[in-house]
C-alpha cells in the first residue's frame, strides 16, 4: 500500500483538505499553547505547594520556553526523517504523557521536567503547522489561512491564564494539566487520517547532534545564569562561568553550522535581508507576547490581590477582541504591504506598554484591561503578515528552514524576555526599595504622621505599648515593599515600550509592497 501524499488526500477529500489539515494542526498548537501560559495565573500556588520561590517558580515558564526554541529546530529534520503524520502523531502522544506526568507531580523537579517536555512539543508543532499550512494553500490565500491559524498560537496566551484560573478556583492547580488532554486526544486522532504520510523516498537525513547539544548548552547556561544571577551575584565566579560557556557554545554552534553538510540550523536563510529583518521582529514579538503574559497576571495577584479566576478574567476581553481581529488581519495582509501592518501592530503594543507603565495599586480593573487589549489587537495585526513575509521571501527548499527559524526567533525572545523582566522587575524592586528607605528619617514629617498614627491604632486595638512602634515600623516596612514592587512593575513594562518602540527600525526594513497574487493551485 503506497503512503498517502498530500496529493493524494487532496484528490479523497478535494478543496475541502486544506481546511481539514488546518484544523488538525490547529487543534494540536491550541492545546499546547493553553497548557504553556496558563500555569502563569498558578505560580503562587505552586510556590505554597513545594515551598520554593520566584527565582526557582519562574522556570516552570522559562524552562519550556527555552526547551521550545530547541523544539523549533527539530522540526524540519523530523519531518523530512518521518513525514508529517508520524511526527504529529508522535508528538501529541508524547505531548498526552507529559501533561499526565505534570499534573501527578510529587515535587517542582518533576514538574519543570515535565514542562520541558510539553515545550519541546509545543515548539515543534508551531512551525510543522505553519510548513502543514503552506503546503495546503496556494500562495495568494496564505495570509488569511494564516490568520485564523494565528488564533492558535495568540488565543493561548490569551484564554490559557482564564482556563488556568478557572481550574484552581474550582478544583487545584493541577486540574490545569489535564484540562488540555481532550483536545489532545483529538489532535491524535485526526492527525491519524488528515496529515500525510513521509512522501521522500531516499535516505532520512543524519540528524546534526552535535549541534543540537552546542544549542542547548548554550541557552540552558546563559538562562541559568540569568536566573540566578540576583541571588549568586552577577559578579560571582558561577554565574561568570555560566555566561562563559554559554558565548563559548554559541560561538562554537554557530561555527559548527556553517561547515557542515546538513546542520541543524541552515543559516543560509538570514542571507535574505527581509528574512533577518522579520526574524528580529519576531524576537521582540516574543518578548511582548509572553513577557506580558507573564507580568500582568502576576502585578493583579501580589499588588492588587486578586484572585487567580480575576487575574485570568483580566485577560479574557483581550482573547475575544483578538478572535475577531486576528482573521481580518489575515485578509488585509494579502491586500497590504507586510511593513504597514507589521509597524501598525508594533504602535499599538507601544502605547499598551506606555499604558501599563503607569500602573498603581488602585488601578481600575478595566484600565488594565483594556491596555492588555490593545496589544493583543497589535499582536493580532502583526502574527499574520509578519509569518508570510518571512517565508515569502525563501526558497522553496528553505521553506521548512526558514518556518522553524521564524518561530524560533520569536520563542527565543519570549524565553528570554520572561527572564529578563523577571530579573529587572527584582533589581528595580531592591533600587526603589533602597531609595525610599534612604528617605524615611526622623526629619520626613509624612513619615513620622504616619508612623505616630499607626501606633495610635494599635493602641486603641489593645495592643502593648512595648510593641506599638515595632509594629508601626513593620506596617511601613510593607508599605515601602508593595510601593517598591509596584514601581519596579512600571519600569519592567517600560523597558517593554522601548523595546517594541525600537522594533520599528527592522520592521521598516521589511518589504513595502502588497503581495502579488499568483494563480490558485489544488
Amino acid at each position: 500500500m503506497q503512503p498517502e501524499s498530500t496529493d493524494a488526500l487532496f484528490a479523497r477529500f478535494g478543496p475541502r483538505y486544506r481546511w481539514l489539515a488546518t484544523l488538525t494542526v490547529m487543534l494540536g498548537t491550541v492545546s499546547a499553547m493553553l497548557t504553556t501560559t496558563s500555569i502563569n495565573v498558578a505560580m503562587p500556588d505552586i510556590m505554597g505547594a513545594f515551598g520554593i520561590g520566584q527565582d526557582r517558580v519562574q522556570w516552570l515558564s522559562t524552562g519550556m520556553l527555552a526547551a521550545m526554541t530547541v523544539g523549533m529546530l527539530v522540526n524540519a529534520w523530523l519531518i523530512h526523517s518521518f513525514g508529517q503524520r508520524q511526527t504529529f502523531v508522535g508528538a501529541m502522544s508524547l505531548f498526552v504523557g507529559a501533561l499526565a506526568l505534570a499534573g501527578l507531580s510529587p515535587n517542582d523537579t518533576v514538574l519543570i521536567f515535565c514542562r520541558i517536555v510539553q515545550g519541546t512539543v509545543a515548539g515543534m508543532l508551531q512551525p510543522f503547522a505553519m510548513y502543514t499550512i503552506f503546503r495546503v494553500f496556494p500562495a495568494h490565500q496564505r495570509g488569511m489561512a494564516m490568520g485564523f491559524f494565528g488564533l492558535s498560537v495568540l488565543l493561548g496566551p490569551a484564554l490559557g491564564p482564564v482556563l488556568g484560573g478557572v481550574m484552581i478556583e474550582h478544583f487545584n492547580w493541577r486540574y490545569i494539566f489535564y484540562v488540555g488532554a481532550p483536545a489532545c486526544i483529538a489532535a491524535i486522532l485526526l492527525g491519524s487520517v488528515f496529515m500525510p504520510q513521509r512522501e521522500e523516498t531516499g535516505k532520512r537525513p543524519r540528524f546534526d547532534w552535535i549541534g543540537f547539544v552546542l544549542m542547548t548548552t548554550a541557552m540552558a547556561c546563559l538562562l541559568t545564569g540569568l536566573s540566578n544571577g540576583q541571588r549568586e551575584g552577577w559578579h560571582s565566579g558561577f554565574v561568570l562561568g555560566l555566561f562563559a560557556v554559554a558565548a563559548i557554545g554559541g560561538a562554537t554552534f554557530l561555527w559548527w553550522e556553517l561547515r557542515i553538510r546538513e546542520p541543524l540550523v541552515n543559516l543560509k536563510v538570514f542571507g535574505s535581508l527581509p528574512f533577518a529583518a522579520a526574524a528580529a521582529v519576531a524576537c521582540i514579538f516574543g518578548v511582548g507576547l509572553f513577557g506580558s503574559t507573564y507580568l500582568v497576571p502576576l502585578y493583579v495577584q501580589t499588588v492588587q490581590n486578586f484572585t487567580p479566576y480575576a487575574a485570568g478574567l483580566l485577560l479574557m476581553p483581550a482573547g475575544v477582541i483578538m478572535g475577531i481581529t486576528m482573521p481580518i488581519a489575515g485578509y488585509l495582509s494579502d491586500r497590504l504591504s507586510a511593513r504597514s501592518m507589521i509597524v501598525a501592530g508594533l504602535l499599538c503594543f507601544g502605547i499598551s506598554s506606555f499604558w501599563l507603565a503607569q500602573v498603581d495599586a488602585n488601578m481600575a480593573f478595566w484600565s488594565i484591561a483594556w491596555a492588555v487589549v490593545i496589544s493583543r489587537i497589535g499582536l493580532a495585526i502583526i502574527k499574520p503578515s509578519l509569518n508570510v513575509a518571512a517565508l515569502r521571501a525563501l526558497t522553496p527548499e528553505l521553506l521548512s528552514q526558514g518556518a522553524g527559524m521564524i518561530n524560533f526567533a520569536r520563542q527565543l525572545g519570549g524565553a528570554f524576555g520572561v527572564n529578563l523582566l523577571s530579573v529587572t522587575l527584582d533589581r528595580r524592586t531592591f533600587f526603589h526599595s533602597d531609595t525610599l528607605t534612604a528617605t524615611q528619617t526622623a526629619g520626613n514629617s509624612a513619615t513620622t504622621e504616619l508612623l505616630r498614627n499607626i501606633q495610635g491604632l494599635l493602641a486603641q486595638s489593645g495592643v502593648p505599648e512595648d510593641l506599638q512602634a515595632a509594629g508601626a515600623l513593620n506596617y511601613l516596612g510593607r508599605v515601602i515593599h508593595t510601593q517598591a514592587y509596584t514601581l519596579g512593575f512600571r519600569d519592567s513594562f517600560l523597558v517593554v515600550a522601548v523595546i517594541f518602540t525600537l522594533a520599528l527600525i527592522p520592521a521598516c526594513i521589511m518589504g513595502r509592497h502588497a503581495p502579488a497574487r499568483p494563480a490558485v493551485s489544488h
